[in-house]
């Protein structure tokens, strides 16, 4: 007996960022699926998808980011619970779709006695049954190497670049926020066709832990600066970033963010800075009462139902970039 099986795809997402995954399915073509979620009393959450998945290739996607009362840790639990279901329900490949991957800055042990939180939690996603990993602009490429199976990195430099090439002037500036991220400027900065620039601390030789100084390195007087990293959270060192860039001459400041966290003071913070613009997108969700006027918000939908196509299709996701998802 010879049996032709067809591929299924089922999309599904938790309540994090809903409108988020419906974009994506609609850039897809796909409906999306239906998990019923629902919280009990004690505020355990229980999942039961209303279709079969049998032998379908089922895409789960949550960020992991804080909503209302829902904090990070319900995101993560609530697509543990959701990938688990679909284990459960004989998925033949199950993928995590993390826009923003929760605990990225604990990849390393940065002093005793501490935790890899990233780690642990690309252990909790393989244990539940997840087969592949979909995020995007990792704080840290190694944490592709904490998940034993695939991960596809994808970034959102397409999308911010397309914005900018439209909205800053020629001659500008790319700025590192740090003299880390320094290559991610210069990517950038190849496709303005722009310098680039850096910002860097000076450490106090007479005490520790204190920052004797801030400077920059490069050229910005007279000239546009854009800052890009991949978050913004408390927006503290960003906006002091800022703060410096227009104290060394820079006509205009702008920021070019991929994931909006916008903790405690940050959007105080980000309207009162020297910031003309903050560019992000919406890996993470912006409530009402965090969106302001010098905030643009872009889609990462089309970048990510592209690759979650060729995930199906089982052809390359560096080709989306041009490999530089992979720098």
């Amino acid at each position: 007996m010879e049996l032709v099986t067809k591929k299924r795809l089922h999309l599904v997402s938790g309540r994090t960022h809903p409108a988020l995954a419906a974009e994506i399915a609609e850039h897809m073509g796909v409906e999306l699926g239906e998990p019923n979620l629902i919280d009990f009393a004690s505020g355990e959450i229980k999942c039961r998808y209303a279709t079969s998945l049998r032998g379908g290739d089922v895409f789960v996607v949550q960020s992991h980011g804080q909503v209302g009362s829902r904090s990070v840790n319900d995101s993560i639990m609530e697509q543990l619970i959701m990938i688990d279901a679909a284990r459960r329900a004989s998925a033949k490949r199950i993928t995590a779709v993390i826009p923003f991957f929760g605990y990225a800055r604990q990849d390393r042990k940065s002093a005793g006695r501490e935790p890899i939180t990233a780690k642990l939690l690309a252990n909790m996603f393989s244990a539940a049954g997840a087969e592949r990993l979909v995020s995007v602009d990792l704080h840290s490429g190694q944490i592709q190497g904490f998940f034993d199976g695939p991960v596809d990195h994808l970034t959102a430099m397409p999308v911010l670049i397309d914005h900018l090439r439209s909205t800053i002037p020629a001659e500008s500036v790319v700025v590192s926020p740090d003299t880390g991220r320094v290559k991610v400027a210069e990517r950038y900065a190849k496709h303005l066709h722009a310098e680039v620039a850096a910002v860097y601390k000076r450490r106090s030789a007479a005490l520790a832990n204190e920052v004797e100084a801030l400077g920059i390195m490069g050229e910005v007087a007279g000239r546009t600066c854009v800052l890009v990293d991949d978050m913004i959270d408390t927006a503290g060192t960003i906006c002091s970033a800022a703060e410096l860039l227009a104290q060394h001459g820079a006509t205009e400041v702008v920021a070019a963010t991929t994931h909006p966290v916008f903790s405690g003071d940050a959007v105080d913070r980000l309207k009162n800075s020297a910031f003309s613009r903050v560019i992000v997108t919406n890996t993470l969700p912006i409530p009402s009462e965090k969106q302001f006027d010098k905030l643009d918000v872009l889609s990462v939908a089309p970048v990510i139902a592209d690759a979650l196509e060729s995930v199906f299709e089982d052809s390359s996701v560096s080709e989306i970039f041009g490999g530089e998802n992979l720098a």
